[in-house]
C-alpha cells in the first residue's frame, strides 16, 4: 500500500522542497503539486487522498478555510513560514505544523507521526453490526471483504461470516481509507489483497469480480 498525497502551495521552491522530501520515501506517491487550493480542489474529490501538505498563506483562499470547507478531510500537515498560524493549524486536528524551510530531518519526524497515527487508527477501528440478535462488534482489521446479496451484505471475516440487511453503498460510508468498492456487489479490504489483476482482486485465494464501472479508481488505488 502507499499513501496518496497533494502538495498544495504558491510558492514553487517550497512544492519542490516537499516533492524532494517525498521522493526520499518508498510508502508514499505524490498524486499532484499544486499552486492554489482551488486547483487541488477537484483532484481531492476525484481521488482517495490520504495526505495533503498544505500551506496556510496563499491568495485567494487560505490553506485553513479550504481544509474546513473540504466535504472529505484527509489528513493534514500544515506547511508555513509563519509561527502565529500553529494555533489555527492544531485546532484543525493537523497531524503536524511544519515551518519552513523545511528540513528532511524534520519532515520525515512528521511522517513518522501520520504513519504511527494511521496504523494505530487501522488497529483500533471497528463498528457494531445487528446480526444473530443482537450488536456484533466488528474490527476492520478483521474483515477481508463484503459482499451484498440483494437486501443483505455478507461480512466476511478472518474466521466468520456475518449477514444482515443492509444497503452495500450505506454500509460503505461507514469504512475508512483502507475499503474499496471493485463491484456493485462487493468492498474489499486493501489490506487484505494479495494479488489483483485487470478483471479480479484476490483474497485469501478467493478472486472478487472488478466491475467495469469501477475499473479505473480501482487500478488507480492499486497501482
Amino acid at each position: 500500500m502507499k499513501y496518496k498525497c497533494v502538495i498544495i502551495d504558491d510558492e514553487e521552491l517550497a512544492r519542490e522542497l516537499i516533492e524532494d522530501h517525498l521522493s526520499k520515501l518508498n510508502e508514499f506517491e505524490l498524486i499532484a503539486s499544486c499552486s492554489s487550493a482551488l486547483k487541488a480542489h477537484t483532484i481531492i474529490q476525484e481521488n482517495s487522498i490520504d495526505l495533503i501538505f498544505l500551506d496556510i498563506k496563499m491568495p485567494v483562499l487560505k490553506g485553513t478555510e479550504f481544509f474546513k470547507n473540504l466535504t472529505q478531510k484527509p489528513k493534514v500537515i500544515f506547511t508555513t513560514a509563519y509561527r502565529e498560524y500553529a494555533v489555527e493549524g492544531f485546532e484543525l486536528n493537523a497531524t503536524d505544523y511544519l515551518l519552513k524551510p523545511i528540513t528532511f530531518s524534520r519532515f520525515f519526524k512528521a511522517i513518522e507521526r501520520f504513519v504511527e497515527n494511521d496504523k494505530r487508527i487501522r488497529e483500533d477501528s471497528y463498528l457494531y453490526v445487528q446480526a444473530n440478535k443482537k450488536n456484533v462488534k466488528v474490527l476492520f482489521k478483521d474483515i477481508l471483504y463484503i459482499e451484498s446479496i440483494k437486501d443483505y451484505i455478507r461480512i466476511h471475516l478472518e474466521n466468520d461470516k456475518l449477514m444482515f440487511k443492509h444497503s452495500l453503498s450505506t454500509f460503505f460510508t461507514k469504512l475508512d481509507i483502507r475499503f474499496l468498492r471493485v463491484h456493485r456487489s462487493y468492498i474489499v479490504n486493501t489490506d487484505k489483497i494479495t494479488a489483483f489483476t485487470k478483471k479480479d482482486v484476490e483474497i485469501n485465494n478467493i478472486e472478487i469480480p472488478i466491475g467495469e464501472y469501477f475499473k479505473k479508481e480501482v487500478l488507480n488505488q492499486l497501482k
